[in-house]
């Protein structure tokens, strides 16, 4: 099988694009491959519309927090829900999502997905410092044109699946709080650099293969994007992988996932 581990930005560009790492997984070793990147969206939406089989972990919210959509009035499934998301421009988003917070207390203005809480993720309903909320509002409508299966969210027949993925609680689990990355030049240093080479060594490692199921081989180069970006896409790919080996056992899922608010493939370590 085709795995595909996608690091997305909600403004991709010449220095800052979605970085896929292309691999190949046979139940039992996932194979990593070739970087590619996409400079601009419409790159991305060409990808998403490549002949399967395959499987690809995207590292956006997928959804929206249920409380959020009902309070919104919208439509309580996905399919509707991010259909009229994608009718709004990103400032109107941005209007909308600050205009839902004014009014509301102090502890009650961003809300969290069940699966934000379990993952230690936050609100998709962020809109700074990592703006998860943008990266809502540009990749789910995308993933929803795409026409691929979305386990849960929009399940079909289709031979393209698509898993959201959470790097960052993956490495958290595997390093603890150690800071791994960052795109600002001024803040990345020696630590960083240590951290994402432990990060690459517990990934490829006999223990993390006993608990996933399956080795990985990756190329030990990709620790040497200081921005993360690499690393997080093979985190990515290893999450999508996971999803797929438990694929008849709901994809490593829980059987009640809110099917509004969707969930994350991987491991909960």
């Amino acid at each position: 099988m085709k795995v595909y581990g996608i690091d997305f930005t909600s403004t991709p560009s010449q220095s800052k694009p979605i970085t896929c790492l292309k691999c190949e997984f046979d139940n039992s070793v996932l194979e990593c491959g070739d970087l590619v990147t996409f400079k601009t969206f419409r790159q991305f939406e060409t990808s998403l519309q490549s002949s399967g089989p395959w499987v690809a972990g995207l590292d956006f919210p997928f959804g929206l927090p249920r409380k959020f959509v009902k309070n919104m009035g919208w439509p309580e499934d996905w399919e509707s829900y991010v259909g009229l998301a994608a009718k709004l421009s990103r400032k109107q988003f941005r209007t909308l999502l600050d205009d839902y917070k004014k009014d509301r207390a102090t502890g009650d203005k961003e809300h969290r997905r069940a699966v934000d809480k379990i993952f230690g993720g936050v609100s998709p309903q962020k809109q700074y410092g990592v703006p998860v909320a943008l990266m809502f509002h540009e990749g789910a409508p995308r993933i929803l044109k795409s026409g691929a299966n979305i386990p849960w969210l929009r399940p079909k027949g289709d031979n393209r699946m698509i898993f959201e993925a959470y790097p960052g609680a993956l490495a958290r689990g595997l390093i603890g709080r150690a800071s791994y990355k960052s795109d600002s030049k001024a803040k990345q240093s020696a630590d960083k650099d240590a951290a994402r080479a432990l990060l690459y060594a517990k990934v490829i490692s006999k223990d993390f293969a006993d608990l996933l199921g399956f080795q990985i081989h990756a190329n030990s180069n990709l620790v040497q994007d200081k921005s993360g970006d690499h690393i997080d896409a093979l985190l990515c790919a290893v999450q999508a992988a996971y999803a797929w080996k438990q694929r008849d056992d709901n994809f490593g899922m829980p059987t009640d996932v809110d099917r509004v608010e969707g969930w994350i493939a991987g491991p909960i370590l």
